[in-house]
């Protein structure tokens, strides 16, 4: 793991100069070098505190991915070497994220990160109201987490270990559990803790929605998982909290998806209402469950981020998010209809795509956890095709509002939609296969 490591490094310099096509045949080269690293269950190429697995493998390959699609979305922003550093920056912390199985660099990591984000939000984000969600952010993120790092001390003080790969005989307490859990669950983010999602995403250019919801919630599915193999038996006695979280959130969040008026706003509400369903299926602690929430989190990062894009597209044209005054986009922009039609269709779910696996595979596990739970999955997996289908009906149809009648799309924007798309066709082939 540390070749990689160093090829990031030695890729910094490459950032005085403003040859945009090298940064993006850089990021795809670590992509195609990395694919070659065998990912088993158990940790492998462990080598100065990083490693990888089968879910840190997946990850780290979705966050060079996404980062290169960033630097596509933002083509107007290319010849600004800060904004690129950003970009790489944060891709860099994801890979030390995802890799590590030291709990204190992790963290470090995990919190550092922050910074870079803040950058991204507060330089390139639209509106003024970008201080206030960059201070909901930041305060979600310090205040959540501050109580893991106490646990990581007070376990290296007790045990003197800081490695993920023990099972930890540690004598946990519901407080204890507390302070590991609620900084993922922050990042997840778990209904209730989730106002913080829907004004950053508001407020951030298009690179900035892209990495929250492509790979910004993912480090808390990543983290629990992690966190969860420390002690399986003591989260599996207070799973059943945050489960009802879940269950609970991901109803409730369907209903405030239907009265959503602003287009980000309702595709950051269908994020929460997705990852408590990938919350549900990480706290059953089954090998469906986990498969499932593993799925969910790739599906989830390439559509939600392609709905991004296309939002990004109609704000760029109608200078407007409203659903209210974007109506009729087939008229105006027919060429994108299909790609919000597809887009739509996966985020709902919708056989045969790679959403619809995962939610069934989270459906099975949730089922055999808690019986009951199928009268709830059953309303909210309705629910969510009912706000997926209000979105694109609502965006496309109707009589449009301005004088203009037709736009043309660059190829650029093309490029990026379909490289959102051929991931999902490509990994609902590759499982259908094994």
């Amino acid at each position: 793991m540390m070749s990689y490591l160093f090829y990031m490094i030695f890729m910094i310099p490459l950032f005085n100069f403003y040859f945009w096509y090298s940064y993006q045949f850089i990021y795809m080269l670590f992509i195609f070098m990395f694919m070659f690293v065998s990912s088993e269950f158990n940790l492998c190429s462990i080598s100065y505190l990083l490693g990888v697995d089968y879910i840190s493998y997946n990850l780290i390959i979705l966050s060079f991915y996404i980062v290169s699609l960033m630097n596509l979305a933002s083509l107007m922003l290319t010849k600004n070497s800060s904004f690129l550093f950003i970009n790489y920056f944060i891709c860099f912390l994801l890979f030390i994220i995802f890799s590590s199985i030291n709990m204190l660099l992790m963290y470090m990591s995990f919190e550092f990160i922050l910074i870079p984000l803040m950058i991204l939000i507060l330089g390139w984000g639209y509106q003024p109201e970008r201080l206030n969600s960059g201070v909901y952010l930041f305060f979600y993120t310090l205040f959540g987490s501050l109580p893991l790092f106490v646990f990581i001390m007070y376990v290296y003080n007790d045990l003197y270990v800081m490695c993920f790969v023990f099972d930890l005989k540690f004598n946990f307490n519901f407080i204890s559990h507390l302070m590991v859990i609620i900084p993922f669950l922050v990042k997840f983010p778990m209904f209730m803790l989730h106002f913080w999602l829907p004004s950053a995403h508001v407020q951030a250019p298009i690179s900035g929605s892209m990495i929250l919801a492509g790979l910004m919630l993912k480090i808390g599915g990543y983290g629990l998982i992690r966190f969860m193999y420390l002690n399986e038996f003591f989260f599996y006695n207070y799973s059943y909290i945050w489960f009802t979280f879940g269950i609970m959130g991901s109803l409730i969040v369907g209903f405030i998806c239907l009265i959503q008026v602003d287009l980000k706003c309702l595709i950051a509400y269908s994020s929460v209402a997705h990852m408590s369903l990938c919350l549900m299926g990480i706290l059953t602690m089954s090998k469906v469950g986990l498969f499932g929430a593993l799925i969910m989190m790739l599906s989830h990062g390439l559509c939600s981020s392609g709905l991004f894009c296309l939002a990004n597209i109609c704000y760029l044209r109608v200078n407007s998010r409203s659903l209210y005054l974007i109506k009729g986009m087939v008229f105006f922009m027919p060429s994108l209809s299909f790609f919000w039609f597809l887009f739509s269709s996966f985020n709902m779910g919708c056989p045969p795509s790679i959403n619809f696996m995962s939610e069934l595979m989270i459906i099975i596990s949730s089922i055999s956890y808690f019986d009951f739970s199928f009268y709830y999955l059953f309303f909210s997996s309705f629910f969510c095709a009912c706000f997926c289908f209000y979105l694109y009906s609502y965006s496309q149809h109707g009589n449009f509002s301005d004088s203009f009648s037709y736009t043309n799309i660059f190829v650029s924007e093309f490029l990026l939609l379909f490289n959102h798309l051929y991931p999902l066709i490509v990994l609902l082939f590759w499982f259908m296969l094994f």
